[in-house]
Parts: C-alpha cells; sequence; structure tokens
C-alpha cells in the first residue's frame, strides 16, 4: 500500500469516525426536553455518553482535513488551510456545546426545592441554550462551508467520481439557508436544519466510504504527477570526488 492509498484510507475512515455521533440527539432528548431534569434523579450515563461520542467526532473531524491537507494543497493550498481551520474552528464549538450540557451533569441535584430549584433550573435551560446555539453553529454551519471547500478541491482535482462532490456543492448552500432560516427564527432548529442537512450527510458519507475503500482515481493529475515524480530517475551528477577520478584517469 502506498503512501497516497493510506492517505486515502485514513481520511476515509476517519469520515466514517463522524457519523458514530448520529444517536447523540436520542441521548440528549431527556435533559434537553424536561426543565426539571437538573432537579431530578434522572440517569445521566446517557448524557455522558454522548458527550464522549461528540468529542470523538470533534477529533475526527479535525482528523480529516489534516489528512487529506498533503495532497489538497497540490491543488490549491489556501482552499486546504482554509478546510483544516473551519475543521478545527468546527470541533471547538463542539466541544463547547458538550461542555455545557455536561455541566448539567455536574449541577444536578435531585429534590431540590423552593429558590435552589428555581435557580438550578434556570441554569440548566441556560446550558441547554447554550448547546442548542453550539450544534446551529458547529454542526450546521460549518459542514456547510466544509463542504464548499472541499467539495470545489475534490471536484477541479478529480481525486474521487465527480458526482460525489457535486452532491455537497448542492447541499451546501441548502444546509446554509435552512441554518440561516434557523438562525433568524424563520424555522426550528431541529427540523428545517436537519432535513437540509441530508445532502451534506449523503456527500460525507459517500466519501468515506470510496476514501476507505477505493481510495484516491489513479488517473486524476495530481496521482500522475505523484507517479511521475516516484519513478523519476535520481540526480546522477557524479559528485566531486567521482569527477576528479575520471579526470584523473583521463589524463593517464
Amino acid at each position: 500500500m502506498d503512501s497516497m492509498r493510506k492517505t486515502a484510507l485514513v481520511a476515509g475512515i476517519f469520515y466514517l469516525i463522524t457519523f458514530i455521533s448520529i444517536p447523540t440527539l436520542a441521548l440528549y432528548g431527556p435533559v434537553k426536553t424536561d426543565p426539571n431534569f437538573i432537579i431530578s434523579a434522572g440517569s445521566t450515563t446517557p448524557i455522558l455518553v454522548g458527550g464522549v461520542l461528540e468529542m470523538i467526532v470533534a477529533l475526527a473531524g479535525i482528523g480529516t482535513a489534516v489528512a487529506l491537507y498533503s495532497v489538497l494543497k497540490r491543488q490549491h493550498e489556501g482552499f486546504a488551510i482554509g478546510l483544516i481551520t473551519s475543521r478545527i474552528f468546527e470541533g471547538a464549538v463542539i466541544v463547547t456545546g458538550v461542555s455545557s450540557i455536561l455541566s448539567i451533569v455536574t449541577l444536578q441535584h435531585a429534590g431540590a426545592t423552593g429558590t435552589e430549584a428555581a435557580g438550578l433550573v434556570a441554569v440548566g435551560q441556560a446550558q441547554i441554550a447554550t448547546f442548542n446555539w453550539s450544534f446551529l453553529l458547529g454542526q450546521s454551519l460549518m459542514p456547510a462551508l466544509n463542504a464548499l471547500l472541499l467539495g470545489t478541491l475534490m471536484y477541479q482535482s478529480r481525486l474521487v467520481p465527480r458526482i460525489l462532490p457535486i452532491v455537497g456543492l448542492i447541499g451546501a448552500p441548502l444546509l446554509l439557508a435552512g441554518t440561516v432560516a434557523t438562525l433568524f427564527g424563520f424555522a426550528e432548529q431541529y427540523g428545517v436544519v436537519s432535513a437540509t442537512a441530508v445532502p451534506i450527510a449523503l456527500w460525507e458519507l459517500s466519501l468515506g466510504l470510496w476514501l476507505t475503500f477505493k481510495g484516491f482515481n489513479r488517473s486524476a493529475p495530481i496521482m500522475v504527477a505523484v507517479a511521475a515524480d516516484a519513478a523519476s530517475p535520481h540526480d546522477s551528477t557524479p559528485t566531486a570526488p567521482t569527477r576528479i577520478a575520471v579526470a584523473s584517469n583521463a589524463g593517464a
């Protein structure tokens, strides 16, 4: 397995890992829908599991951009750096959301009453609001920007079949529109955004599967250039001692 195939494999696996957070919304369900969860004896295990899954997703997302950088910079270094930057920002916002919702686990006080209960409920709802905004910015807005950057690079470079980045480039403005509509209160966050995120999810899943099991297209210009560089003969110019020896023999 050559280095380019390894790069594709690593990036593909990272993309597939990002899908392990699918159960997260269900795991967070009780704490998000019940304002009194923070003063109840509800189990916090699902919340902790969801937090761990989201942390893995944040790191895997950064890993996708880092793994592909050495290849994508051959197409456009600025876009490749932009992809890493957006992935890091996405990961940071995800971690912010995870921290806010895990804070509820720390603050949970079953049986609290009166002023203490009212204060805890208010704090808990503030943490949920922080999580919702983090989700909107980190896992709705940033995937749209990522798709625009990576979709453009993959379409231009032909490293994968062009139908794959086309799906991402079509889905990016849809998700961006859904995010903006939610941002300004024209739509419910987990309704419109979830629907408009389907093309992006399909793009990332198909890309992950293709890179994992197929790798980069060998006919892509970047791959042809890499193969040519690997096959080019090493510099055969004689070193200084060799030239001196040749000159001496010629004089003899």
